[in-house]
């Protein structure tokens, strides 16, 4: 992997998961000699990193990563149904449903995490299945213009997510409701498709800024 692949990805992942905090600088100096790397892979990383909303020009010219506002989180959420809902009802049309079967399978049995858990902290075992679902649907609606679309908001969408970790009722509710989602796919019921994603995606909006609202 090239060096300035390797950092974009490593910055990237490390705002998604919230381990780079809204706010915080993201110094071409600083984050060479992070990675040991020269600053021209760095300056390659920061601006792909810019373009993906996920960093801001800040004081001094300095790139921060970006905040997240809750006019942010509606508007995103505004798009993100329009296009999940979609992506739900084409592949209850077009997937394997053995693939869905075992998803809800896995979902059923996935235990959340819980603040301060140590075997697991940052939530990666659950969150990664949650993540496995959302490719298995990409990949069913057999579109690559929607999965495009869809490529450029989940970064966004996973930072939201994140917001909700601290809240173990939310979270559960949540598996529960990836799981419906999950099994209406593999019943191929698009109706139920959309509408358990739908409804998914309005708790979860409504969660994020009660987040956002309390962090305040």
């Amino acid at each position: 992997m090239r060096a300035g692949d390797r950092v974009y990805a490593a910055l990237r992942e490390e705002i998604v998961a919230g381990r780079l905090r809204p706010g915080a600088e993201l110094s071409e100096v600083e984050q060479a000699e992070r990675w040991g790397v020269s600053r021209t892979p760095v300056r390659e990383a920061l601006s792909r990193l810019r373009a993906d909303g996920l960093a801001v020009v800040g004081r001094g010219r300095t790139l921060t990563v970006s905040d997240i506002q809750p006019v942010d989180v509606v508007r995103l959420f505004e798009l993100r149904e329009a296009l999940e809902t979609q992506a739900a009802r084409l592949a209850a049309r077009r997937c394997r449903p053995e693939v869905f079967a075992a998803l809800a399978e896995q979902l059923a049995a996935v235990v959340p995490p819980e603040p301060g858990d140590e075997a697991d902290p940052h939530g990666d075992h659950y969150y990664g299945l949650v993540a496995t679902l959302d490719a298995a649907v990409d990949d069913a609606t057999d579109s690559p213009y929607l999965r495009s679309a869809l490529a450029a908001l989940r970064p966004h969408v996973a930072r939201a997510r994140r917001l909700a970790s601290d809240n173990p009722a939310r979270l559960r509710a949540a598996a529960a409701e990836h799981r419906l989602i999950a099994e209406a796919i593999a019943d191929r019921d698009e109706s139920l498709a959309v509408h358990a994603t739908a409804v998914h995606l309005r708790l979860a909006l409504a969660n994020v800024l009660t987040s956002l609202e309390a962090a305040r």
